[in-house]
């Protein structure tokens, strides 16, 4: 007695199709699971066997075989428990299916009573099920209004074993989940710049970075206001585009991180790792790998307060995927790579106690301390930080100000019309702001008067610029140019581009 069901696997940020081959014999009572299954799908065989008898049914009597196809590609994880099931009782004839399996796909975690539990990676699967021309997925009650985000394909939430059953048997009929709107899963910020007092060149900066997609160093003592600025930065970035908020999900769907209440990302992420995080817990990784916080924060700002807290190794680990916009993870089961597409917020305090420089407390740290603190980053990682901020101590008076700050709303509307101007810019390019532009594209979209290119090659000679320096400098003031409307770079953008990357002079020398 033999049966197929169609079910899927992940395998990084792309689905795969699997098929469940049952197959039960006469002989000594034995149940083999082989297509390269992990320890999770093993187990699946104790899981099955509970559950078919809980829900009603007699398990099969004989020597059991399930082939997980193709046998050369490792399966893991409980995915695989639905389809397991529902393949061992077609074959043992207990359920004849009176619909058509080979357009319907299957997936679950299967309980001892017989309840299908939510799992990961649900929306990958659906877009890859849909690319296919499959008709009908069938999920976990729980991952059903992940999968409808997916137009083009029935996704139906499946609460227990008895109600897929009654549905394939056409006893009862399941209801394919309504999808939900962008607009509906969408969740209001209770942050907002109005909140902070003063630090007008920080907030300025921020808007800058905003506006281009910039990285950015925030340095001043403790207290300053310098995780206040950077947790409020994705109130004024730019609202997600539909292609941005599917592409960010899909991630967090496979990180195992979505939240059933609101299945669709359509807010900026913001991830802020502790200083304890490895290089792997930035980057990824597992014997097949899961998506790091350098990959969660994709479309959206990842936060690394205390800098120089954080490991060399893990440091070092950002480099190419702040240059690249991806992170490639290699394992002995394959290379995988993940977008990671951030704008990147790093702040730290000027020496190990934080008062270098303050204007009311005293420094108690050594120069020799004060320079380890500092070197612990290094020149190649500074470069890649676009703008530099000093954020100074906020005075009383500025505190106690009843004057209105501006608010979130107010500067989006400035970086909104920013990006829009660099929509239309680099329309058919690829690049979707002035942070992402290739070296190749400056000498053609960041075109300067002959005042600003004379003050920029005195400022590179006088300064000792590397070109990645170079490079980012006329992006910053690109970017200051399009806040203010101009189509080409003058001076006084690149006057304040040049300002923005002075800090690395005062704090870490010539």
């Amino acid at each position: 007695m033999f049966s197929k069901i169609r079910s899927m696997g992940l395998f990084g940020m792309d689905a795969y199709n699997v098929e469940i081959e049952a197959d039960i014999t006469g002989g000594m009572q034995c149940f083999d699971i082989v297509g390269l299954p992990d320890s999770a799908v093993r187990e699946s065989r104790d899981r099955v066997r509970s559950a078919i008898k809980n829900c009603g049914y007699k398990y099969p009597l004989g020597h059991i075989t399930v082939n997980l196809a193709p046998a050369d590609v490792r399966k893991e994880g409980s995915v695989y428990d639905l389809p397991v099931l529902l393949s061992l009782l077609i074959a043992n004839k207990q359920i004849a299916p009176k619909v058509d399996l080979d357009d319907s796909i299957f997936v679950g975690e299967v309980s001892l009573d017989g309840r299908v539990r939510k799992i990961n990676g649900i929306l990958a699967m659906a877009i890859s099920a849909r690319q296919r021309g499959i008709k009908n997925f069938f999920v976990p009650l729980d991952n059903a209004a992940e999968g409808a985000v997916v137009q083009g394909i029935n996704i139906y939430g499946v609460e227990t074993v008895n109600d897929v059953i009654s549905h394939i048997v056409g006893e009862s009929n399941l209801t394919p989940t309504t999808p939900l709107t962008q607009e509906e899963s969408s969740r209001e910020s209770i942050l907002d710049f109005s909140d902070v007092k003063g630090q007008s060149a920080a907030k300025k900066a921020l808007e800058i970075a905003a506006a281009g997609g910039h990285n950015i160093l925030l340095i001043g003592s403790p207290g300053a206001g310098k995780s206040m600025l950077a947790k409020r930065l994705p109130t004024i970035l730019p609202e997600m585009t539909f292609e941005e908020t599917i592409e960010t999900t899909k991630i967090y769907s496979i990180a195992g991180e979505l939240d059933s209440g609101s299945p669709l990302i359509s807010t900026r992420p913001f991830r802020s790792p502790h200083h304890t995080v490895s290089s792997r817990g930035l980057s990824g990784g597992g014997s097949i790998p899961r998506p790091g916080e350098i990959s969660l924060a994709h479309n959206g700002v990842l936060f690394l307060d205390e800098l120089p807290e954080f490991g060399r190794d893990v440091m070092e680990t950002l480099r190419q995927p702040l240059e690249d916009g991806k992170v490639t993870i290699s394992r002995v089961a394959g290379s995988l790579t993940y977008p990671s597409e951030v704008t990147l917020v790093a702040a730290m305090n000027p020496c190990p106690c934080g008062f270098y420089g303050h204007p009311n407390r005293k420094c108690t740290c050594t120069s020799n301390a004060v320079n380890r603190y500092l070197g612990r980053i290094s020149g190649p990682m500074l470069d890649r930080l676009d703008l530099h901020i000093e954020v100074p101590p906020v005075d009383y008076e500025s505190l106690k100000s009843k004057g209105n700050e501006e608010t979130s709303e107010e500067i989006r509307k400035r970086v909104n019309a920013a990006r829009q101007i660099q929509n239309i810019r680099y329309e058919g390019t690829g690049i979707t702001c002035n942070a992402r532009l290739l070296p190749s594209m400056l000498s053609e979209f960041c075109q300067m008067t002959d005042d600003a290119e004379a003050l920029l090659k005195a400022s590179f000679d006088r300064l000792g610029m590397s070109a990645r320096a170079y490079d980012r400098i006329l992006k910053v003031a690109r970017t200051i140019a399009d806040l203010n409307a101009k189509e080409k770079i003058e001076m006084s953008h690149i006057a304040q581009a040049i300002q923005f990357r002075s800090l690395d002079r005062k704090y870490w020398g010539e």
